[in-house]
């Protein structure tokens, strides 16, 4: 990316801050309710070239909210366009191995992809920040975060100079579960040996407490629960997680997962390829990733409930909060973890100031207007 194109791309920065007032999500949802409209200028537009893209990602198609992201990115950009611009998405294994979505990206092999981008953490822990750091901020402080305090920007300044590629959230989870343990947790001490499935940071922060870790992609995960070969996993809440089927294989369902309170999924590009598409497809791109964005929290939290009540009233899963030496040791370790990369990597300390500062002004006003909110119902439904 040259000088003159990395100043482009910045000129267009109020367009993302416009996108959490609302205009992308205005454009997004007046093309989804009018079914299969278009954007007329793509639609009427005969200079405009016929494209088809596939769309890698990280999931199975079992995992129909995830990968489900995937796909509604991917409808939204052809019916935005009039299916001049074609994009499909495919099924982890299908394009590329599922945890190689950013190293393929980067060598330009694929036209995009679809992940987590604390996958990653191996090549460069600043990856971390465009999916979630341990202790950090939940889905709507990341997206704060994102598209109005100038994450995504430093982001995406990070991703061209590094890797070569542009990258936009599109999915979120939302708070995840502790995960599934095949071994009580009743202290610190329970954690020494366990042998658990766990990415990005949290992964990190778990060796620190006495865990062997494990990176699986998630149609790996089932088979190693059953067989032993693993003792617990994380995956991500309720729905998921019994879709899964881990319910059959364990014996504890812990929570809360401290390392992804708020995980941002991402639509990631290389440069090269984004560079060539017309400014009304770069439009449409970011259009389509920001309702893919938006919609997967709200599917999340409407299937999450029912999911949980069913582990809860039809499976003998006890269902634990993690214990509290366990909750600060993790905390105490996680910040150890973000000051030494940001000792050793001066982007990651770059991003990480502006991220710390942001992150204790919104959860101090959280903690009074959601959080009291949020104990006054606990104790009034109990």
């Amino acid at each position: 990316m040259t000088k003159q194109q990395y100043a482009n791309l910045m000129e267009r920065r109020q367009f993302l801050k416009l996108a959490s007032m609302g205009a992308l999500g205005a454009t997004a949802l007046a093309a989804c309710t009018s079914g299969d409209a278009n954007l007329d200028e793509a639609a009427g537009d005969e200079t405009l070239p016929e494209l088809e893209w596939e769309v890698a990602t990280s999931w199975p198609t079992s995992l129909d909210t995830i990968y489900g992201g995937a796909v509604r990115f991917a409808e939204r950009v052809s019916a935005m366009t009039g299916g001049k611009f074609m994009v499909t998405a495919q099924p982890a294994g299908e394009v590329v191995p599922p945890l190689e979505i950013l190293q393929n990206v980067e060598t330009n092999s694929i036209s995009a992809g679809h992940t987590a981008s604390y996958y990653y953490t191996g090549l460069d822990p600043t990856t971390a920040f465009g999916t979630a750091l341990p202790f950090g901020l939940t889905d709507r402080q990341q997206n704060a975060w994102l598209y109005e305090a100038g994450g995504l920007e430093m982001l995406q300044e990070f991703y061209a100079e590094r890797f070569n590629a542009i990258q936009f959230p599109a999915g979120n989870t939302g708070v995840q579960m502790g995960g599934w343990f095949n071994k009580e947790i009743n202290s610190l001490s329970d954690m020494q040996g366990l042998i658990m499935r766990i990415p990005g940071l949290g992964s990190q922060v778990m060796t620190k407490l006495g865990v062997t870790v494990q990176v699986l992609p998630g149609g790996e995960i089932f088979q190693a629960l059953q067989t032993g070969a693993i003792d617990a996993t994380e995956w991500v809440g309720p729905y998921d997680d019994t879709t899964m089927g881990f319910q059959e294989v364990t014996q504890f369902y812990y929570h809360p997962g401290w390392w992804e309170p708020g995980p941002s999924l991402e639509v990631q590009i290389p440069l090269p390829v984004w560079n060539e598409l017309p400014e009304v497809y770069q439009e449409i791109v970011k259009t389509a990733a920001y309702e893919a964005n938006t919609t997967m929290m709200s599917r999340y939290d409407a299937l999450n409930p029912p999911a949980y009540q069913n582990i809860l009233d039809s499976t003998d899963i006890q269902v634990l909060p993690f214990p509290d030496d366990v909750m600060a040791a993790a905390e105490e370790a996680a910040f150890e973890i973000f000051d030494e990369n940001a000792a050793s990597n001066a982007t990651f300390k770059s991003i990480y100031d502006e991220w710390l500062t942001f992150r204790e002004g919104i959860q101090k006003w959280h903690a009074v207007a959601e959080t009291s909110y949020l104990k006054y119902v606990e104790n009034s439904l109990a």
